[in-house]
């Protein structure tokens, strides 16, 4: 056996921990770009406490999912500030759009120089500004990955800004910032979590430490994401949730991904359709066919048995069976009512071109088994409810 576990970001974890961000960026500097989502209020608190230790502050909200082109300017504008770090408090889509625009205003020349598929993939030369991720969702576990996801309209895709870089120096993880997430982004971000938490464990590319964090961090969606839903307000089931978020990134981070994210990162630019809503109705078919192949033959039995395993942490049940997994996955989706991706304009011209551009992400390598683009296409017409014939 043989693997590398890198997570460089100092982990700051607990109820309350967010009032404790001036001790931390002290150490940065004394002129901060805070960027928030579109609920300025929830980084209100943190901007008065670095005001208060004598750290100036100036905002930018992230509204939407980040694009390249606002990303391009916002560094710009970054740049010009002349600040020592950056503050996101937000989802993963203020984390990410923090994380791109603190390499840009180290790192010049055009945005497409740095990013993935539709750039040149340039590695970064210099060292981002610091940056300290406070994230108010419990999903991406952006907080302790190294790439970006940004979208690209026109062309129809999400790609990544990429490298070690990346890493925010600190994460400070408190439930206590989830507590006004609505139930529909809760139930979303949850399936993310879980997603990510599920591929990062059936991939080939695993370790003893990332299936230490992927069990852990099921086990606690298991027990919590449908009662975080019912009551936003119950900070047990918040710091579940965050810490199934926490330990889905800094699996990912050391493993790889699957087939969901394969066709996650092109679908989401192709239709109006969260991330979370993608995850959460392509995860159960996903695991279905990922199953049946394994179980053609007896050289992946270790990763049958690991859906086993997937199926025993979700159901609570020692007996169940892989399949039964599954089964449990598409009752969690249904009971927390995620919005079925029928409809939503996607023709079967488009269904065939997504799933070509599914076949050429990065993510599908981590597949448990290397699916056809035949099988691809059959996933992505079954969730869209289109037939091909």
């Amino acid at each position: 056996m043989a693997f590398t576990f890198f997570s460089p970001t100092k982990i700051v974890f607990g109820q309350g921990r967010s009032r404790q961000i001036a001790i931390h960026a002290r150490e940065l500097g004394r002129s901060a770009l805070v960027i928030t989502g579109k609920q300025t209020q929830r980084a209100a608190v943190v901007i008065a406490d670095l005001e208060q230790a004598g750290i100036s502050c100036t905002v930018f909200s992230q509204w939407t999912e980040p694009r390249v082109e606002e990303i391009a300017l916002a560094a710009q504008r970054a740049g010009s500030l002349d600040v020592d770090f950056i503050v996101a408090v937000g989802g993963g889509s203020v984390l990410d759009a923090a994380k791109a625009i603190s390499a840009l205003v180290t790192n010049k020349g055009d945005i497409h120089d740095y990013l993935e598929v539709i750039g040149r993939g340039e590695p970064l030369v210099q060292k981002p500004l610091p940056l300290i991720a406070l994230p108010t969702t419990a999903g991406t576990g952006a907080e302790v990955t190294c790439n970006a996801v940004l979208s690209k309209r026109e062309q129809g895709v999400k790609v990544s800004l990429r490298s070690p870089f990346l890493y925010p120096v600190l994460a400070i993880v408190d439930p206590m910032l989830t507590l006004s997430l609505p139930p529909r982004i809760t139930g979303e971000t949850g399936m993310d979590a879980l997603t990510q938490l599920i591929e990062a464990f059936v991939t080939p590319f695993t370790s003893p430490v990332t299936d230490a964090l992927c069990r852990e961090g099921m086990y606690r969606v298991s027990r919590s994401l449908k009662r975080a839903v019912m009551d936003g307000q119950d900070p047990g089931t918040r710091e579940d949730m965050c810490i199934a978020s926490l330990f889905g990134g800094m699996a990912l981070a050391n493993a790889k991904l699957g087939a969901v994210h394969g066709i996650a990162a092109p679908l989401g630019g192709m239709i109006d359709a969260s991330h979370g809503q993608i995850c959460a109705r392509f995860l159960a078919p996903v695991a279905a066919i990922n199953i049946q192949r394994l179980g053609q033959t007896d050289s992946d039995i270790a990763l049958l048995e690991k859906y086993r395993e997937v199926a025993v942490i979700l159901t609570h049940d020692q007996a169940a069976l892989p399949e039964d997994g599954v089964e449990m996955i598409k009752d969690l989706v249904n009971a927390l009512e995620i919005p079925c991706l029928k409809g939503r304009g996607l023709d079967a011209p488009g269904c065939r071109i997504l799933a070509e551009k599914a076949m050429g992400a990065s993510s599908m390598k981590g597949n448990s088994v290397a699916l056809t683009l035949e099988e691809i296409l059959d996933l992505v017409t079954g969730v869209v409810g289109l037939s091909l014939e």
